[in-house]
Order: C-alpha cells, then sequence, then structure tokens
C-alpha cells in the first residue's frame, strides 16, 4: 500500500481477493478524496481481471470497519458548491454501484463499528458479517446532523427492509445499533464470535454463492411490502407516507429542522423509479442539506465542539487519569437517587445517605425500577442488575463514609444545609477526595467555606433526569485547584456524562441563560401576546419544550426563591436591580392565584392526574392578552436572542471557558434548539454573521428593552468580521 492507495489488494490461489481498507492519513476510515482515489483503482482493477476473481471481501485494518464522511471536508461546502458537491457524490456511488454489479459476490467483512459512510460501503456488498463485540456499532446517524445517508445508504436500506420499516427503524431515528441489534434489523447478515472466523464465514458464503447479484438487480424484484409504482397512488398515501408525514410535522412543528422532511422524499421518490435513478435522487437532496447552514451548525456541535470536549480541551493538563472507586451521595430525593444510580452502573461503590435509611431506601428503589425495566426489554441480564443495586449502600450514618474517595451533595438548595451536610462528612473520607455539590444556582466559592479542604471542592451539576440527560456542568470555585477539576472531569466520563467546564457565579452557565428563556417568554405575556402564540413561537423556534410549560414543570415557587436570594445577593454586592413585568406575573400566578405549576396541579396549564391539559383559561383574563402587536418572527427571536446575548455575558466574565462548552452545553443541558448548532454558532450562523446578530439584537433593544441591547464584546467581534470559535 502507498499513500495513494488506502485499499489492500491480497489474492489467494482461491481466487478470492481480499481489499483491506487502510487510512494512512488516521486512527479511522473516513470517506475522502484518498478513498475514492483509491476505490477507483480497486474497482478497474477488480473489473480488468474478474476472470481470475471468484469472490472479494472487504475489511479494514483498523479497529473500526469505517468511520464514514470526513466532517472537516462537510462542514465547510457552502450553498454556492452544491454542483461540484453532487457531481463527488455521483462518482462514489458510481464505483459502489460497480462493485455490486461487478458479476462476483462481494462480502462486507465489519470488523468493528460501521457508521454513516461504512454501513453506506456494506450496503453495497451481496453479504455483510459483522463481528459481535460490545463496542461496535451499526447505523446511519446521517439525520441528527442535519444530513441524509447519500452514498447509497437510503436507497439501498429502502430496496432492503421496505420504506416503511426503512425510515421509522433506522433512517429517521439515526440510532446506532449493537451488531445483534444490527443483524435482527436486517442491515447485517450474519455475526461473527472472532476475528478469525470473520474471513472464514467470508470464503464460506462466496463459496456457496458464486452468482451473487443485489436484490434489485434480480428480475422480479419487488420492494418489501410494495412501493408507490406497485400500489395505487391513494392507498400508498395513505397508508404509509401520511402518517409519517403528519408525525414529522408534528415533531417539526415548523422548526428549520428539514432533514427529515428531505429524507422522506428522496425515499418516496426513490421507490417510483430504478435504482440508479434513485441514486441520483438522493445526491439532490443531500447536496441541498449538506451544502446548507442547518447541517454546518449540527456538525460543528455534535462533531467538532463535542470532540473538544470528549478530547479534554476543558481539562487541565499535567495531571494523571481519575477514576472514582467510592462515592457518597449525600441525599436521597430525585437528584440524589439519579446521581446514585449512574455511579453504581459505572462500576463505582456508591453509599446513598439519607436522614433516615427508610429515605435512603426509597432512593435505591429508583435503581431498582430502572433496571427491572432494562431486564424486561432484554436491555440486560438479571445478574447485571443485581451487581449494580449490591453496589449501593443505603444509610443515615456518616461513619459509612470512610475512606471515599467522592462526594456528591445533593440535597435542597439552602446554603447553610449544604454546609451542615458537608462538616458532618468530611472527617470520614480519603485524603484528597473530590468534594461535590449538585447546586443549580448557589456560587460554589461561598458554599466551599463550609469544608476544610476547600481546594477540594467544585461544583457538580447534574439535569434531571440524570439516567438519562447526559451533560454534567463542572463548575469551578476560588479556591478549586486544578486537580481537583482535572479529577471531576475525568469522574464525569467515567460515570458516562459529557463534562462542560464553567466559572462560579449564581446560576453558573445553564440556570442562568435558561432562566432569560423562561422570564422572556412571561414578560410577552404581560405584553399582552396570546399564551398560546407564546407557546406555538417556542415550539417553532425549535425548543423541545414550550416555554409556559417549562415555566411549569420547573415550577415558579423555585423561581420565586431564586429571585429572592439572588436580589439579596446582588444588594449586599451593591450590585444594580432591574425589574421585570415577569417578576410581577410569577408572583401574582403563586401569590394571588394558586398556580406555582405542575406539581401542585395547577399553573400557565391546567393539569388532571399529574396530566398536562390546556392553557389556563384564566390567563387571558389575569394579564388581558388580546393578540397584541407583536410580530410573531419577533417572539421567536426574543427568545433566541435573549439566550445568545446571556451566554455573551457569560464568555465576559469568564463563567464560560470556550465556545464548545457554550454550544454543546445549551444544547444538550437547556434545550437551546440542535439545529442551530449552540448559543454562540447561533449568532455567527445568523444572516450577516455577528454583524447581522447585532444589527437584529438592536433592533429588538429599541421596541422590547435595553436587555437586548448586544455587548460591547459582541460588538468588538462584529466589527472584526470573526466568528466565535
Amino acid at each position: 500500500m502507498t499513500d495513494t492507495n488506502m485499499i489492500r489488494w491480497e489474492q489467494d490461489t482461491d481466487g478470492v481477493v481480499l481489499l483491506t481498507i487502510d487510512n494512512p492519513e488516521g486512527p479511522v476510515n473516513l470517506l475522502s478524496p484518498l478513498f475514492e482515489r483509491s476505490l477507483a483503482a480497486t474497482v478497474d482493477r477488480l473489473e480488468a481481471e474478474r476472470d481470475d476473481i471468484t469472490g472479494v471481501v472487504i475489511t479494514s485494518a483498523k479497529k473500526s470497519f469505517f468511520a464514514g464522511a470526513d466532517l472537516t471536508f462537510l462542514g465547510q461546502t457552502a450553498p454556492e458548491r452544491a454542483g461540484e458537491f453532487a457531481a463527488g457524490a455521483d462518482r462514489s456511488k458510481a464505483l459502489l454501484r460497480r462493485l455490486e454489479t461487478l458479476g462476483r459476490p462481494v462480502v462486507a467483512a465489519i470488523n468493528g463499528s460501521a457508521i454513516g459512510g461504512g454501513l453506506e460501503i456494506a450496503l453495497a456488498c451481496h453479504h455483510r458479517i459483522a463481528l459481535d463485540v460490545g463496542h461496535s456499532r451499526i447505523g446511519l446517524p446521517e439525520v441528527t446532523l442535519g444530513l441524509l445517508p447519500g452514498a447509497g445508504g437510503l436507497t439501498r436500506t429502502v430496496r432492503m427492509l421496505g420504506l416503511h420499516k426503512a425510515l421509522t427503524e433506522v433512517l429517521l431515528t439515526g440510532r446506532l445499533f449493537t451488531p445483534a441489534k444490527a443483524l435482527a434489523k436486517g442491515l447485517v447478515d450474519e455475526l461473527a464470535d472472532s476475528h478469525e472466523q470473520l474471513p472464514a464465514l467470508a470464503r464460506r458464503w462466496i463459496a456457496e454463492h458464486p452468482d451473487a447479484a443485489q436484490p434489485w438487480d434480480t428480475k422480479g424484484y419487488r420492494i418489501p411490502g410494495g412501493h408507490s409504482a406497485s400500489q395505487s397512488t391513494n392507498a400508498f398515501q395513505s397508508s404509509v407516507v401520511m402518517p409519517i408525514a403528519a408525525t414529522l410535522r408534528k415533531q417539526g412543528r415548523g422548526t428549520p429542522m428539514i432533514a427529515p422532511h428531505r429524507l422522506v422524499a428522496a425515499a418516496v421518490e426513490g421507490t417510483q423509479v430504478d435504482i440508479d435513478t434513485a441514486l441520483k435522487i438522493e445526491t439532490r437532496y443531500l447536496a441541498e442539506l449538506a451544502c446548507g447552514q442547518i447541517s454546518s451548525n449540527m456538525i460543528k456541535a455534535f462533531h467538532f465542539d463535542t470532540q473538544y470536549i470528549a478530547k479534554g480541551g476543558s481539562r487541565p493538563d499535567g495531571f494523571p487519569r481519575h477514576q472514582a472507586k467510592k462515592a457518597v451521595v449525600l441525599g436521597a430525593g430525585m437528584m440524589g437517587a439519579g446521581i446514585a444510580h449512574v455511579c453504581a452502573t459505572a462500576g463505582i461503590e456508591v453509599v446513598l445517605k439519607d436522614v433516615s435509611v427508610e429515605a435512603a431506601e426509597r432512593g435505591k428503589a429508583y435503581s431498582d425500577k430502572i433496571l427491572t425495566k432494562a431486564v424486561a426489554a432484554g436491555k440486560c441480564t438479571e445478574a447485571e442488575r443485581e451487581r449494580v443495586l449490591a453496589r449501593i449502600v443505603t444509610t443515615d450514618r456518616a461513619e459509612d463514609a470512610a475512606g471515599a474517595d467522592l462526594v456528591i451533595e445533593a440535597v435542597f438548595e439552602n446554603t447553610e444545609l449544604k454546609k451542615k451536610v458537608f462538616a458532618e462528612i468530611e472527617p470520614h473520607l480519603a485524603p484528597g477526595a473530590v468534594l461535590g455539590s449538585n447546586t443549580s444556582t448557589l456560587p460554589i466559592t461561598g458554599l466551599a467555606e463550609g469544608v476544610q479542604r476547600q481546594e477540594d471542592f467544585i461544583g457538580l451539576h447534574f439535569f434531571s433526569p440524570v439516567d438519562k440527560m447526559a451533560l454534567l456542568e463542572i463548575i469551578v470555585g476560588e479556591r478549586t485547584s486544578d486537580e481537583t477539576l482535572a479529577k471531576a472531569f475525568d469522574i464525569a466520563q467515567q460515570i458516562g456524562k459529557t463534562p462542560i467546564v464553567v466559572g462560579d457565579s449564581r446560576g453558573f452557565f445553564t440556570s442562568r441563560v435558561i432562566g432569560t428563556f423562561l422570564t422572556e417568554a412571561i414578560e410577552m405575556l404581560t405584553e399582552g401576546a396570546h399564551p398560546a402564540s407564546i407557546e406555538q413561537a417556542g415550539l417553532q423556534a425549535g425548543y423541545p419544550t414550550a416555554p409556559l410549560a417549562l415555566n411549569d414543570e420547573l415550577n415558579l415557587k423555585l423561581a420565586q426563591k431564586v429571585r429572592g436570594e439572588t436580589k439579596a445577593a446582588w444588594i449586599a454586592e451593591g450590585r444594580p436591580l432591574v425589574h421585570m413585568a415577569a417578576f410581577d406575573a410569577v408572583d401574582r400566578m403563586v401569590d394571588e392565584f394558586g398556580r406555582p405549576g405542575r406539581l401542585e396541579g395547577a399553573g400557565f396549564y391546567e393539569y388532571a392526574d399529574g396530566r398536562r391539559g390546556g392553557l389556563w383559561p384564566g390567563l387571558k383574563e389575569a394579564f388581558h392578552t388580546t393578540d397584541a402587536d407583536i410580530p410573531f418572527a419577533d417572539m421567536v427571536e426574543r427568545m433566541l436572542f435573549i439566550e445568545a446575548i446571556e451566554s455573551v455575558k457569560c464568555l465576559d466574565e469568564n463563567v464560560l471557558r470556550s465556545v464548545p462548552d457554550a454550544n454543546v452545553g445549551s444544547v444538550i443541558g437547556i434545550g437551546f434548539p440542535a439545529w442551530t448548532g449552540g448559543v454562540l454558532q447561533y449568532i455567527n450562523q445568523y444572516e450577516g454573521g455577528p454583524a447581522g446578530f447585532v444589527a437584529r439584537a438592536r433592533r429588538l433593544a429599541e421596541r422590547y428593552g435595553d436587555r437586548f441591547t448586544p455587548p460591547a464584546s459582541l460588538v468588538a467581534l462584529a466589527e472584526s468580521g470573526e466568528t466565535y470559535r
């Protein structure tokens, strides 16, 4: 193999050619110009020497089979290059088409993960054998990046599985499957138990299928389940297309997230034509998405920014990797129970402490419930369930914390209570133990005054439900050491969380920024905006939950409490107070109407048996809502802009330490719309870039208040022509 060909050719005396893909430019195989040149040379040779070939096996020299497309290239693709991009995609697909019509059996020996373009290469083979190892993942996740599988994966999956199954179980979900699940879905045909077994199984299949061809190249082939060319148009539309389209419309709610819609269009249109035409249709839709802004945003957030975090971009250098062995969780309520569960699942011994053993046992029961469901769903075994539960020891005694190297406090948001539980537990811990507080708003520097070793104290802000939410916000106090931060970062990854690192301030980054979103929605209510319009604006912006509904979920009493503490702190610091009409609205909802939120069964919405119903009819009279003269576009952008502007302030104040932390934290932590790529990427991608954002922010400030005035640092960025990186 030379640097001009990343596919190694080996041929045995039986005529079977083993093609081993080995990218010399990195640790994984990627779809790239080098791969395209290598594949072209290889296919040319296969065709030229076809008479001497009995079959072909494609495998990889890397730990994974193939990682997909080179996202560095995709993230830089601009609309004016759509034609060039489409031509390149068609060239690559033509090579795979020549491979599957070679006239010889071609087998993919998938020795590790085959993701995106990697699986698409395997789909162009006649048979797929996957090595059954736990770390391997197989799937087509393109839709999660604002794209669609465009190397033939969409077209071939539909022809293999049928339109409905391909869309609903594979393409629209973007899920990655274990090899066993991929076999059950029909994405692979066979499993191998070992690396040694892979080539043997491939050779056996080749020997048994000397005339192998793809089903769609066989006379009389029909797409499973029928397709629009084999049914009446009305029957096909009503039975397959319309239900999927209706679901997408409901999920999308008018957001700019167009990839799922284009994916469905390409799939449906492709069923009405031959495969070669279908592949061209696929290319047309891919080029539109790949050369659009939304995919660039999502690639930045979900690949590059996430990769920056995963590789330790926010972790201090010079400290060895750390693993926690024994953790003490203080407080067995909903948060504490969830934290205990994720720690125990990661193999950490957990002491779950509360004021009584009974209370601690109720917290442990949370893990029992989750694990019992997992066993019933086949996601874990009974033995695994027992092992995890055995790691959680319940207690009301501080002495049981003896030797623990990690504490995570998860009691009520009360400074004195938090200091009390730390003072009780600290004498029993191992030297250098990480002292973590799960506070969501209280400054870490102040809480650290309650412990002896303030350099070991750090904020570990989890998100509810802990077992499902991926983010962990790590907050560094004034006296927190770099060693403690490094340990906390490693612990976050040990328990499967995505860590972002922020500086200390009331509300930190996530709580502070989401608070502006929640308040802005209520502010619009006080201006006379119809509550249904406010909710629709939030959903069409792309937020996963409408803002008034989210206010109910988080509880207005809590909002009152946090505001009161913030006000007291600001007065003590001599900082100016800014009053908003939304604050009075919250007070009226709680004190006058007795409607603090879902927990009490009454808030901005009506509730029955804990389930949300319609908006409270009394809102119109209480806040004199008419359809105020607020353009709908303004309502949408007020929510997005207020969070983005507050994030810039966090960056200015060193609360935020990096742009990736801001983008990833905002999307996976507080529900900032995924299509934007995150709070700071939203500014970058706004029409006209930061300069366009600044101009729009000034117009919003003129109409709705000084809170929309762009910070000086943002204005300077816009004037320089730079973006947030």
